[in-house]
């Protein structure tokens, strides 16, 4: 019997993942808990999805009212979705060029999340599962209140992977990275090392003797001086 879907569950149509963190947690901030997470681009065009997270989003503002804010809806309400053509929240920089015609949302969890294919196996293989394949995932939508602010925020469940997909992050294969063959590369020219040659003896040098001169004519003397 399967369990009874709340108002504030979801489970996407196709999605891509950015920023994956699925098998192994991670803080985003310096000190923070470190989650199990993941960024989701839901295409604008899958206006069934995102009509099924505005009802979430809906649903978890009014248990937020009831159970966390005392009764009344906050004039400043935090979302967890954002238009990928615009810039993002946190320093208000453009999104990057995969969130273009996407809605933008991050998901996490506390606890590992299962994480199977398009036939419902596991997927043990962690390199499988990377930033820049298609999903469906499973979230849920939840009201807090934490440090002063209100909002809404999203827990993830299970995610299926559909295929695979162009890496993110700068990821590429080794092809990619290392072309054709090592034989099209440039050969070093090493420089050839001279014939060996034995060392010369030392010879001194001779020391300067000034040429003689004829003491009659003042000239250098190349034979007997005259008169002598």
């Amino acid at each position: 019997m399967s369990k009874q879907a709340s108002p504030r569950d979801v489970v996407t149509g196709r999605v891509r993942l950015s920023y994956c963190n699925l098998f192994k947690p991670h803080a985003s901030l310096m000190g923070g808990e470190p989650k199990y997470g993941t960024t989701i681009l839901v295409p604008k065009s899958d206006t069934a999805t995102m009509q099924r997270i505005r009802a979430a989003i809906e649903a978890a503002t009014l248990a937020g009212v009831s159970d966390k804010w005392n009764g009344m809806r906050p004039p400043i309400l935090a979302v967890p979705v954002y238009d990928g053509d615009g810039v993002r929240p946190s320093d208000g920089m453009p999104f990057g060029e995969e969130c273009k015609g996407h809605f933008v949302f991050t998901a996490s969890s506390k606890n590992p999340v299962e994480i199977v294919d398009i036939n419902m196996n596991p997927i043990l293989n962690q390199t499988e599962v990377y930033s820049g394949i298609y999903a469906r995932v499973s979230v849920n939508f939840f009201p807090y209140a934490q440090a002063g602010k209100k909002g809404v925020g999203v827990g993830l469940g299970p995610v299926q992977k559909l295929s695979d997909g162009d890496p993110l992050g700068g990821r590429v294969s080794a092809n990619e990275a290392f072309g054709g063959s090592s034989a099209d590369l440039p050969q070093p020219a090493y420089q050839q090392q001279p014939a060996y040659a034995p060392q010369q003896q030392y010879q001194p040098q001779q020391q300067y003797q000034p040429a003689a001169v004829d003491p009659i004519t003042g000239r250098p003397l190349t034979g007997p001086v005259m008169g002598i």
